[in-house]
């Protein structure tokens, strides 16, 4: 099986868990995908909205810290370009790519962002639930979309080779990063709310928005997202979502965007070492052809197409 995983919370576990990313506790643990090739996984560095300017920095920069050590020795590639993943995907090994989950990260100084590029970030979340200098996560009720500074941060981002994120966006800041985007953004870890009216889900209109743009949606395994009442969730349930957007014409943008180490999975999921239990229901389900997108393809024209 072929993987490209847009999500996973495991380098911010590693960190503050004083732990590695090779730790077989952890629902993704290097030591644990052998049986998957090629394997590409963005590992994000978390931001908890209690994390504001120079604490979230120094969160950022202990992560990125502890990554070049872990990879230190590996057959792992740190995926910077179109290139690397290229090379990943012929050499059927494995690669990440880093990501950044909360644009606080930046305290409001728009130069981090170019810093941040330079240590390898090639995707950004915008924010997490909570308000940050960028704008409104999906936790405010007022709602307020983006700041200017968070307007500055996507031409900025764009220009860099920087890919936009708004998984965890309020409704507002969604619509105000479609009018003023140029290129494809992502939902890196969100699913159908007509399927589960969970907030965090996406709305018809913002899945089309996205799928219009040639962009990506990254199914997440979060018991919450994929049924709200949280009531025996199965693998299953995945698939309803997974369907649910290939009715609306999604063959081509839907991903995974597991949210590995960062939520509570299915009864009948453990971690990576599930997925090809799940290939095979998809591909059950929808055929081989549309599960090889899925889990792979999709993600890997995307970034191909998006990383300089």
């Amino acid at each position: 099986m072929r993987l490209f995983d847009l999500h996973c919370d495991t380098l911010y576990r590693a960190y503050t868990e004083k732990s590695t990313l090779f730790d077989d506790s952890f629902a993704v643990s290097f030591n644990k995908t052998n049986g998957i090739s090629p394997y590409i996984q963005c590992l994000a560095v978390w931001i908890p909205d209690e994390y504001r300017k120079e604490k979230a920095w120094e969160l950022f920069c202990g992560c990125v810290g502890l990554l070049k050590k872990q990879l230190d020795g590996t057959d792992i590639t740190w995926c910077r370009c179109a290139e690397d993943i290229k090379k990943v995907y012929a050499e059927k090994g494995r690669g990440i790519i880093l990501t950044v989950e909360g644009g606080a990260s930046l305290g409001g100084n728009i130069d981090k962002l170019e810093e941040m590029y330079n240590m390898g970030v090639r995707m950004m979340t915008l924010t997490w639930n909570g308000r940050n200098e960028l704008g409104d996560g999906i936790g405010e009720e007022d709602n307020n979309g983006l700041t200017e500074f968070g307007r500055e941060c996507i031409e900025k981002m764009e220009r860099l080779g920087m890919i936009v994120d708004i998984s965890h966006a309020g409704e507002k800041l969604f619509r105000d990063v479609a009018d003023i985007a140029k290129k494809p953004f992502i939902a890196s870890h969100s699913n159908s709310r007509s399927v589960s009216t969970h907030r965090r889900n996406l709305t018809d209109e913002q899945f089309l928005c996205l799928k219009n743009r040639g962009a990506l949606t990254g199914m997440n395994f979060c018991a919450e997202f994929i049924d709200k009442d949280k009531t025996n969730v199965k693998m299953y349930d995945i698939i309803k979502h997974i369907g649910y957007f290939l009715s609306l014409g999604g063959e081509r943008c839907i991903a995974i965007g597991a949210d590995f180490d960062g939520a509570e999975l299915p009864q009948d999921m453990s971690g990576i070492e599930s997925m090809n239990a799940l290939y095979e229901r998809v591909s059950e389900h929808f055929g081989q052809e549309l599960a090889d997108a899925v889990f792979f393809g999709n993600a890997y024209r995307f970034f191909i197409e998006n990383l300089y």
